[in-house]
């Protein structure tokens, strides 16, 4: 798309400004919203900004989607942008997965997975009908999810790690260690890409475009269904080395 140059640019920006901030806090008599409630209410939208921001700050997030209207793309833009301006220390160790306090883990192609299958907080078993008691004023109070009586492992093996022995799935390749991996964030994508800028392009690019990425990749073969192997999401200890250590 396109700019012209007119006359009376500067006074039209400005009133498009004033116009912007009025839609976006709406009819004045309802509450604002505050980040807070953003932060803990819309915690998906805060993650998604977070993670194609590439930059983890769940408060900078939801005043992100706040600024911006709830356009979640220009929430993202302003937080990458905002990103360009910090000082960089280092670079993390590398994250194991296999480690993760695991929150949700399923298999579809492994039924009896060790550990068994994790559902985890999913709109999966929803069926997607809307919830007219969350439009009742001051909601309605939610019931405590059940403790499990018996402890979950805090270590749940991979599908790839519970099946290595057997060859059924592709092993990561083998890559030098020592070399000093791609930066996506300072560098623009170079091809032929490497195994460090693909996935770095993954975690960074649009949910939608990822997801129908997905689907294309397992529907996309005729008669063929690949399965997914795993899903996990959960938490994971983020470790930094400074470099006088």
């Amino acid at each position: 798309m396109a700019y012209v140059a007119v006359k009376g640019g500067e006074r039209a920006i400005t009133n498009a400004h004033a116009w912007l901030g009025e839609v976006r806090r709406g009819d004045a008599s309802v509450p604002e919203l505050s980040v807070a409630q953003i932060r803990e209410q819309m915690s998906l939208a805060v993650d998604r900004v977070m993670a194609e921001g590439s930059c983890y700050d769940p408060d900078l997030a939801a005043l992100a989607i706040k600024q911006s209207r709830g356009d979640l793309p220009e929430a993202i833009f302003l937080l990458r942008a905002y990103r360009t301006t910090l000082p960089r220390f280092g670079a993390s160790t590398p994250i194991e997965t296999a480690n993760m306090a695991v929150q949700r883990r399923v298999s579809a192609a492994f039924k009896d997975i060790p550990g068994g299958q994790v559902l985890g907080p999913t709109f999966d078993y929803t069926h997607r009908l809307l919830d007219f008691k969350l439009a009742a004023e001051g909601g309605h109070d939610v019931p405590p999810a059940q403790v499990f009586e018996e402890v979950m492992p805090t270590q749940l093996a991979t599908i790839a790690q519970v099946f290595a022995h057997e060859g059924l799935l592709e092993g990561d390749p083998v890559t030098d260690t020592s070399a000093q991996p791609y930066d996506l964030t300072r560098e623009p994508m170079a091809f032929p890409a490497d195994r460090d800028q693909r996935l770095q392009a993954l975690a960074r690019g649009d949910e939608g475009f990822l997801l129908s990425l997905a689907y294309s990749s397992q529907r996309g073969w005729g008669s063929t269904h690949p399965l997914c192997g795993e899903i996990r999401m959960g938490e994971v200890s983020v470790g930094f080395t400074p470099d006088e250590l």
